[in-house]
């Protein structure tokens, strides 16, 4: 009878075990929604995009479960931190000064130029210019002489500002704004590329040490079998992966 106790609670304990492990294997991937190709949601209501196939292929690689959360930018890392979500996956590019609080995975898309969209190219990088609230382009927009931030929640407010006078240009990443100024005959490029950040990466919790590391085991097989660099190209027109 002694034995037959034992066992019941050895097998308890492994169930519950097993149960903790499969509960652990779940990850939350927390993005924006809103920033193409990078990540949106399509007409489904479901997040898409390059983020979107590139964090799936990652959970699968990294034999994990994920579950896509979607969240405005401006609070996207404090809800990290306060572990709504376990993951940011949102183009958001390694900064020291996020580094600080939070942790980074190895890049997954090298440093993109961030470029100025005016309505015309007499631009001359003064004046008042757009940029979305928390970005490296609303930092850089804030050091420039003779420019006046003005901060908006998404990245569709900055383009709007822009085209109804509220503002003279928008900083963004020039991938975002490839597109735009492919579509719309009155934006175009004016001034200098500006090189900001360390590339993309996905932000952890600092103390999430152990899925960083799943994570980065990851990115770096897919992009040693070239599925990284494959995204990169169905995602941005004419870019050739770099990895």
């Amino acid at each position: 009878m002694k034995k037959l106790i034992l066992t019941a609670a050895a097998l308890a304990l492994t169930a519950g075990t097993a149960m903790a492990e499969s509960h652990a294997m779940t990850v939350r991937m927390g993005t924006e929604g809103a920033y193409p190709p990078f990540n949106f949601l399509n007409d489904d209501g479901e997040v898409d995009g390059f983020e979107r196939e590139l964090g799936d292929a990652i959970c699968e690689t990294a034999e994990l479960t994920c579950e896509w959360v979607t969240n405005e930018w401006d609070s996207i890392i404090p809800n990290l931190v306060s572990s709504n979500y376990d993951t940011i996956i949102a183009g958001m590019s390694i900064t020291d000064e996020r580094d600080e609080v939070i942790d980074f995975t190895e890049a997954y898309f090298p440093p993109d130029p961030s470029s100025f969209v005016a309505t015309s190219d007499a631009f001359d990088g003064t004046g008042v210019i757009a940029a979305q609230t928390g970005t490296i382009q609303a930092s850089h927009v804030a050091s420039i002489e003779g420019a006046q931030l003005i901060e908006f929640a998404t990245p569709d407010e900055t383009i709007a500002a822009v085209k109804n006078g509220e503002a003279d240009a928008v900083l963004a990443d020039k991938s975002f704004l490839e597109p735009i100024v492919a579509e719309d005959g009155d934006l175009m490029f004016a001034g200098e590329d500006v090189m900001l950040g360390g590339g993309i990466g996905i932000g952890v919790r600092e103390s999430d040490t152990e899925l960083k590391d799943k994570l980065d085991a990851a990115i770096a097989s897919l992009k040693e079998d070239g599925t990284v660099n494959e995204l990169i190209e169905k995602w941005f027109d004419g870019m050739e992966g770099p990895y």
